[in-house]
């Protein structure tokens, strides 16, 4: 039968699909995991992973464990919560992942207030470029913008929109010729590039316009790195799409103007993720708040 470990091992490998990046996070060796493994699968009988030179697919087997060793380790974790009831102090473990530049923003602010004020609870933050990425071995995922995976419950922490900005100098000289989007395909732009994907769009609402605008994007410069993006547009490179929580403060301090504010982009909002919403430890629920509470009012709101 399963230990406890053996859970620990497939609660990680399911949320990194890689025995090294799981090794990491249990502190053993990679062969060490290995071996591990293969005892489990011939203790019960079934292969439980596929090994291949993109990483490590859980059979349905597998997967089916896996979400077993997460709820086992989550009740396990609540125990304290559980025997204290709603009067005693938040205890446990609470995993955290979260986008890089957002971590070290805001989030980073959150968690060092909620560690003051609530001491028993182990605090683990992982910041990522793609935190969904790890989801499945973290209680809370932060994320930006929509997300269509209905196997989450999204939880709104603060509003967020996405802008169209660059440089005054470069606001200026568009002054009076860019008064639509379909203009900026032959303006110099400069889009972030996603998931290895070439082709950028970008599309526009009005108010009063029944179907949205959508452009698509070719700029001389792009990248897949958010920052490098910004140092471009601040230094007149191009125009740009970010996040307001990005540039707020840089349009509020004049070092970025919007561009075409009578149109608007799909809003990105600030959620929390988690696998659910009935039985959620106290300490996850405390913690969601704290975040809402330090995002309210939302800081860079314009």
């Amino acid at each position: 039968m399963p230990d406890l470990e053996d859970l620990r091992l497939f609660h990680a490998l399911g949320g990194t699909g890689s025995l090294a990046a799981t090794a990491r996070i249990l502190g053993v060796t990679p062969p060490a995991l290995t071996s591990r493994l293969k005892r489990l699968e011939a203790d019960l009988g079934v292969s439980l992973a596929v090994r291949g030179s993109r990483g490590v697919r859980l059979t349905e087997e597998g997967e089916r464990l896996r979400d077993e060793a997460s709820a086992v380790l989550l009740r396990i974790e609540g125990l304290a919560e559980v025997v204290a009831g709603d009067k005693g102090p938040l205890a446990g473990s609470l995993r955290v992942s979260a986008p890089f530049g957002f971590g070290r923003e805001h989030l980073a602010t959150i968690v060092r207030d909620f560690h003051r004020a609530n001491g028993g609870v182990t605090i683990n933050v992982r910041l990522s470029d793609n935190p969904l990425r790890e989801a499945t071995t973290n209680d809370v995922v932060i994320h930006i913008g929509g997300l269509r995976d209905s196997t989450w419950v999204q939880h709104l922490l603060a509003p967020n929109r996405r802008v169209l900005c660059a440089s005054p100098d470069l606001a200026r000289r568009l002054a009076g010729t860019l008064t639509h989007p379909s203009q900026l395909a032959q303006l110099p732009c400069l889009p972030i590039t996603e998931n290895d994907e070439d082709l950028v769009r970008w599309s526009f609402f009005k108010t009063g316009q029944s179907k949205p605008v959508s452009v698509r994007i070719l700029g001389p410069l792009s990248s897949n790195d958010g920052a490098m993006i910004t140092s471009w547009a601040l230094n007149g490179l191009g125009v740009m799409v970010r996040s307001e929580w990005q540039v707020g403060p840089l349009i509020a301090s004049g070092k970025l103007v919007e561009l075409l504010p009578q149109w608007r982009m799909h809003d990105a909002p600030v959620l929390a993720l988690t696998k659910t919403r009935l039985g959620m430890p106290r300490r996850v629920r405390a913690f969601l708040d704290a975040c809402r509470s330090g995002l309210s009012p939302a800081p860079w709101k314009l």
